[in-house]
């Protein structure tokens, strides 16, 4: 199937062309029918598998439609599409410009942590479309700017992400707020049963699209292993990015002061490396990305608050410098790479300390990651504890020997392990796979606490993440941002004071 046997109208054809795209993805080939026949969507789909262009595409040609019958009334808000992060509302933003590039339609973003003078000046002009991230557009909506009783089609984007960084009750608000008779889109990498339950309240009587399994890994990503000291991480991640093959490379730290580390310690190395995460202002995390999609940075590290919201084409490596400690969020994180049909490569170190994070996360993928076994920094602890060896085989780069690499094992290897995969000590305590990290007792990041469960005891191994990233990079965050580039019709807004929204 190609895009021009969807029944789509010439001026999408032809931006779809211009993008260099000819063949929908699966969830494109499913979904774009569904909507333009106007029916409610529940899309399980992993990160990377091209759903904002699901959804984006037939909202256009829908919208399209509607203005042809009315081109000269005002414009009033007829889609919403409500995402967790500012990084994907951009990208969003983004993907809208150049769909709709030749189409007559209005759309912007709005986030916080900007002056709002100019997103008011926007919405007053008249919009077709708007992006936004929950804090903020609850606060327009709240003085009188936002008005949502026009709206036709509403996206909720990321459900499980936006559970998991306690935006529960701000989006349930915002539906409150919504028109009824409207077209209702949900998508979700994972499915969860509060994810379940939220769907249920928004769709009415949707069609499915689930394109892969919850929480697998694409097939177009090789994953390895690496076995590593904890001392010895910065020097392996230097020797493998020397190697010339890793053109570009988006390095996963667990905390703030982790990455901007990492970034000193490449910089000091000789590589041209930025970090990426909430305490730097929007301006500088834009210009970070800017350089990064450029080529100008060959590394970016990023917590993850990036997880979701980085769409670089052809990123060729994704590198866990540290384990996260929500298996979910690896299948993020390594969905940054392989994208669109492209391969791509997912290296991650690990330590003594971070193998309960492996174990976990091997269980949630359903397979082992295949394990470097030959590198110049072994590790000093004893790794047959922590997961067998598959069948050994060379592998595609990274400096070493790559076991059983993972779609096409090849080779002999006598090594075995009967140490069980999983833990068999009693982990009740341990915190839910679905349940967020806390940064800080900070006020502002309490979204992001995990809803307290039947035993308040300690939850093992968070020592080490008290400085970590907050998954919430909430709209009221005070971060100066600048206004970046974008396409088509795309309306970045405001850039002046400072002020806590």
């Amino acid at each position: 199937m190609q895009f021009s046997d969807l029944s789509l109208i010439e001026p999408i054809q032809k931006a779809l062309a211009e993008e260099g795209y000819t063949i929908p993805t699966p969830i494109q080939q499913q979904a774009i029918p569904i909507l333009l026949a106007r029916r409610d969507l529940l899309g399980c789909a992993q990160t990377g598998t091209g759903k904002t262009a699901a959804f984006a595409i037939p909202i256009l040609q829908l919208l399209n439609e509607e203005r042809q019958k009315n081109p000269g009334g005002p414009r009033r808000i007829k889609t919403l599409i409500l995402t967790p992060t500012r990084e994907l509302a951009i990208q969003i933003d983004e993907s809208f410009g150049a769909y709709g590039r030749h189409l007559n339609l209005r759309h912007a973003v709005i986030f916080g942590g900007v002056s709002q003078h100019s997103q008011v000046n926007t919405l007053r002009a008249g919009l077709d479309i708007l992006i936004a991230t929950p804090g903020r557009l609850l606060d327009l909506m709240q003085q009188g700017h936002v008005n949502l009783r026009d709206i036709q089609f509403f996206v909720l984007d990321e459900a499980d992400r936006m559970l998991d960084m306690g935006f529960i009750h701000d989006v349930r608000k915002v539906i409150t707020k919504l028109p009824p008779n409207r077209q209702s889109l949900f998508f979700s990498a994972t499915m969860p049963p509060d994810v379940a339950i939220l769907a249920d309240t928004i769709l009415n009587n949707p069609a499915k699209v689930e394109v892969t399994p919850a929480s697998s890994t694409a097939d177009t990503i090789d994953q390895a292993l690496y076995f590593v000291g904890k001392d010895d991480k910065r020097e392996l991640l230097a020797h493998i990015l020397s190697d010339k093959n890793v053109k570009s490379a988006l390095v996963f730290a667990r905390t703030k002061h982790g990455a901007d580390k990492v970034v000193k310690d490449l910089v000091k190395s000789g590589f041209k490396a930025e970090a990426i995460h909430g305490n730097k202002s929007q301006n500088a995390r834009q210009r970070a990305l800017s350089n990064f999609k450029s080529g100008e940075t060959r590394v970016l590290v990023a917590t993850d608050i990036a997880a979701r919201g980085i769409d670089v084409e052809e990123l060729s490596h994704v590198i866990n410098y540290e384990l996260p400690n929500i298996p979910e969020t690896y299948v993020h994180r390594i969905g940054r790479t392989g994208r669109a049909g492209h391969d791509g490569i997912a290296l991650s170190f690990c330590e003594q300390e971070e193998t309960e994070y492996l174990r976990d996360i091997q269980k949630l993928i359903g397979k082992k990651v295949p394990v470097v076994t030959n590198h110049p920094f072994p590790p000093n602890f004893d790794t047959t504890k922590v997961t067998p060896a598959p069948p050994q085989r060379q592998g595609r780069s990274g400096g070493g020997n790559r076991e059983g690499q993972g779609r096409r094992p090849q080779g002999n290897s006598s090594r075995t392990n009967t140490a069980p995969a999983t833990n068999d000590r009693n982990r009740s305590n341990e915190r839910r796979p679905n349940a967020p990290v806390s940064s800080s007792p900070r006020r502002d990041d309490n979204r992001s606490q995990p809803r307290s469960g039947g035993n308040s005891s300690p939850q093992p191994r968070q020592a080490d993440t008290r400085h970590a990233e907050s998954t919430a990079p909430r709209s009221d965050r005070p971060e100066r941002e600048r206004q970046p580039r974008g396409t088509g019709n795309s309306r970045y807004l405001d850039f002046g004071s400072e002020k806590n929204y």
